[in-house]
């Protein structure tokens, strides 16, 4: 599905550039881990990504023409679903790719039966904050030194009432 651009309430475009969300795919799997090691401090390995296409956790990619612009893994399990990663490349950055990736797993993990979703975010990282705290979420906990390289504090949070959100 292409993602178009988007007005906000204030007229500024959500989304900058066009893109498409789609289910990840092995082959994807070096484009996913060359965006970790450029965007996180202390990155996934190549196995992870592997491992979750093949467990069937929730792996999107957004694609703007040939490249992956970005991805998000999430899993659900009863009525919790927690978003384990999301990156961007840093040249799709703050054009809406994070979030149209993050509005589809919400999506996607609500109609799995998901009630509420959980994810951990480096304290220091404002920018996905913003985000998150965007699309409803709010911090429930604090995790001491949870990131390392460097050593960080991660703050947990929370989005609820999943099912209240459809078709808002």
């Amino acid at each position: 599905m292409a993602v178009r651009r988007r007005r906000r309430r204030d007229g500024r475009h959500d989304t900058d550039a066009h893109f498409r969300l789609r289910p990840a795919t092995a082959a994807d799997v070096d484009a996913l881990a060359a965006i970790e090691r450029t965007v996180f401090s202390d990155p996934w390995p190549r196995s992870d990504f592997r491992e979750s296409l093949a467990s069937g956790v929730l792996v999107l990619v957004a694609e703007a023409g040939n490249e992956v612009a970005g991805y998000l893994v999430a899993r659900s399990a009863a009525d919790e679903g927690e978003i384990l990663n999301l990156a961007v490349t840093p040249t799709h950055q703050r054009r809406g790719v994070g979030r149209a990736l993050a509005e589809r797993a919400l999506e996607q993990l609500s109609a799995r039966g998901a009630q509420a979703v959980y994810l951990e975010v480096r304290e220091s990282n404002v920018a996905a904050r913003r985000l998150y705290e965007g699309l409803g979420f709010e911090p429930v906990a604090r995790r001491p030194n949870y990131y390392r390289h460097p050593v960080e504090a991660a703050l947990i949070l929370r989005a609820a009432n999943l099912a209240g959100r459809r078709g808002a």
